[in-house]
């Protein structure tokens, strides 16, 4: 019976690394039609996504193709905000340095054409009287 058991656990192991290894296949697929190239992260997947779409979505409406980098940060910040809660940070341009404190699972730094962008999120704290 041990051995059975063995075996199963040994195919379930199995199992998984295949599921993760399609998982970032597909990942990095999505990645590189939209042409993001995710620089620094400690943000689960989704949201990174989430993040990714929202770029695209709105570099792509903007006319002329013109990079307006205040609008496309600005609806990133609200869009996280709004789902996510707050408060939620973006600084979006061709060349800037940063050096940022965020939560735990709230930061991502990814270029998407040539526009790189941070997204990071602050804990926010109750004033007291």
């Amino acid at each position: 019976m041990e051995a059975a058991e063995e075996e199963l656990e040994r195919r379930s192991k199995f199992l998984s690394s295949l599921i993760q290894k399609k998982k970032a296949i597909d990942q990095q697929e999505q990645h590189n039609h939209l042409n993001v190239r995710v620089r620094a992260s400690d943000m689960p997947l989704a949201l990174q996504d989430k993040a990714f779409t929202c770029a695209r979505d709105n570099l792509d409406s903007m006319p002329g193709k013109k990079l307006d980098s205040k609008r496309l940060a600005l609806a990133l910040k609200k869009e996280f905000d709004a789902t996510y809660g707050p408060a939620w940070h973006c600084i979006v341009g061709t060349s800037f340095g940063s050096y940022v404190t965020h939560s735990i699972g709230g930061f991502l730094y990814f270029s998407i054409d040539k526009v790189y962008i941070l997204l990071f999120k602050t804990a926010v704290e109750p004033l007291e009287h």
